[in-house]
C-alpha cells in the first residue's frame, strides 16, 4: 500500500470503533478516507476492530464509482468492478456500502451501527426524538434518511442530500454516518454525537444460569459467552420488542427473521418440532423469558456480537415507542443478497 498520510490515524479510530460493543459489533460498520481519487475503504467481512491488527481497507476509484451510480448500473451495487487491483494488496471485496461512502463528498467518513442510534431510529416518531437531541448540536447539519436496502439503494436515497455537506446521517431501522475533512474531526464529531444521542439502558437481574443449562444440555444449543447477551429475555419489554420483528440489516442476516421463544415448563425439542411441522428453520437464538437466552452452537461470531447487539438496542428503546420493523420484502431483499451471503461466508469461515 502507498502511504498515506492519515490512514494510519483512520486504521487508529476504526480499532476504537470496533472495540465498542454499543458503536459496531463484529463485520458491521465501515470507515473510508479519500485520497487523490482514490478511496479506501473497509473490505467487506472484515472487522474494525482488526484495523491495526491486519490489512482491512481495500482502493476504490470514486469517479467510475458515482458514474455508475448515477447511470443506475447495477454494478455499483458490489463495487468490485472499481477496485484499483494494482493497489490492492489485501485482494478483499470492497465494504456493501462502498457505493454510500463514495456519494458522501467529504474525505473521511464512518458509518457504524450505534445502538442508541438505532433505538432512536427504529422509532416510528423518530424524525422528533432525533431532532430533539440533536438541536443541542447547532453546529452541525444533519439529516434523517428513510431506510433502505444497504448498498447501492441507499447510496442513491443518500445522494441528493450529500450535495448538501452533512455532517450527521442518521440512517432509519439502521445506524448512523459521521463525516468530515479529517480523521481528527470526525472523530471528534463520533463522540459529540454519540453523547447526545445516548439513552441509558433498562436495568436487568441476572440471568438463571442453572436452569439455562439444563434445557440446553443435549441440544444443538448453548449458553452464550457474553452474559450481557441474556438481557433481552430479562427485560419484558426488551422480550417483546425483540420478538416481534427485525429491526435492522445485521438482525436479518446474522440472526435470522425468527426468534424463538421457549414458554415455562417447554422443552426445546418440542420448540424444534414445532417449527419443523410449520415449514420453519430452527431459530439461531431461543429467548426464556425471565431466564436468559440460548444460542445455536452454529452461531458465527458475528451472530454472537449481533445477540448482543440485540439486547444493547431493545433495552434502550422506549417500551411506549411505535416501531417501525422491516417488511417481508426488505427481510427478503436482504437474506437472498449475494454481499450478505458472501458476507456471512467470512464470518463462517473465521469462526
Amino acid at each position: 500500500m502507498p502511504q498515506v498520510t492519515a490512514l494510519p490515524a483512520l486504521k487508529e479510530l476504526s480499532a476504537r470503533l470496533g472495540k465498542d460493543i454499543t458503536r459496531t459489533q463484529g463485520a458491521g460498520g465501515n470507515t473510508s478516507i479519500k485520497v487523490d481519487g482514490t478511496m479506501w475503504v473497509k473490505a467487506s467481512g472484515t472487522w474494525l476492530a482488526q484495523a491495526e491488527e491486519r490489512e482491512i481497507f481495500v482502493p476504490v476509484a470514486v469517479e467510475p464509482l458515482l458514474a455508475a451510480l448515477e447511470a443506475n448500473d447495477i454494478r455499483a451495487d458490489k463495487a468490485t468492478y472499481f477496485v484499483v487491483e494494482k493497489l490492492n494488496e489485501s485482494k478483499l471485496r470492497p465494504s456493501i456500502e462502498t457505493s454510500v461512502h463514495a456519494v458522501m463528498p467529504q474525505t473521511v467518513v464512518a458509518h457504524f451501527h450505534c445502538v442508541n442510534t438505532i433505538a432512536h431510529a427504529v422509532r416510528s416518531d423518530s424524525d422528533v426524538v432525533v431532532a430533539e437531541r440533536m438541536k443541542h448540536l447547532p453546529h452541525l447539519r444533519w439529516g434523517m434518511i428513510p431506510y433502505r436496502r444497504p448498498g447501492m439503494p441507499l447510496a442513491r436515497e443518500i445522494a441528493p442530500v450529500a450535495k448538501e455537506r452533512p455532517d450527521v446521517l442518521i440512517l432509519r431501522n439502521h445506524g448512523i454516518i459521521i463525516a468530515g475533512k479529517t480523521v481528527d474531526e470526525v472523530s471528534e464529531r463520533i463522540e459529540t454525537v454519540t453523547r447526545a444521542l445516548a439513552i441509558e439502558p433498562r436495568i436487568t437481574s441476572a440471568p438463571d444460569i442453572e436452569h439455562l443449562s439444563r434445557i440446553a444440555a443435549g441440544s444443538e444449543y448453548r449458553l452464550p459467552e457474553d452474559q450481557a447477551t441474556h438481557a433481552v429475555a430479562l427485560d419484558k419489554d426488551a422480550n417483546r420488542i425483540a420478538r416481534m420483528g427485525s429491526l435492522y440489516p445485521d438482525h436479518v442476516i446474522f440472526l435470522g427473521t425468527e426468534l424463538g421463544l421457549l414458554e415455562e415448563g417447554q422443552a426445546v425439542d418440542g420448540l424444534l418440532e414445532a417449527a419443523q411441522r410449520a415449514g420453519r428453520p430452527h431459530p439461531k437464538m431461543i429467548l426464556v423469558p425471565g431466564r436468559g437466552v440460548v444460542v445455536s452452537k452454529e452461531l458465527s461470531p458475528g451472530g454472537l456480537a449481533m445477540a448482543r447487539c440485540l439486547a444493547e438496542v431493545a433495552l434502550r428503546i422506549e417500551p411506549r415507542a411505535g416501531i417501525d420493523y422491516l417488511d417481508a420484502s426488505q427481510e427478503y431483499e436482504l437474506t437472498h443478497w449475494e454481499a450478505e451471503q458472501y458476507r456471512q461466508k467470512l464470518d463462517r469461515a473465521g469462526s
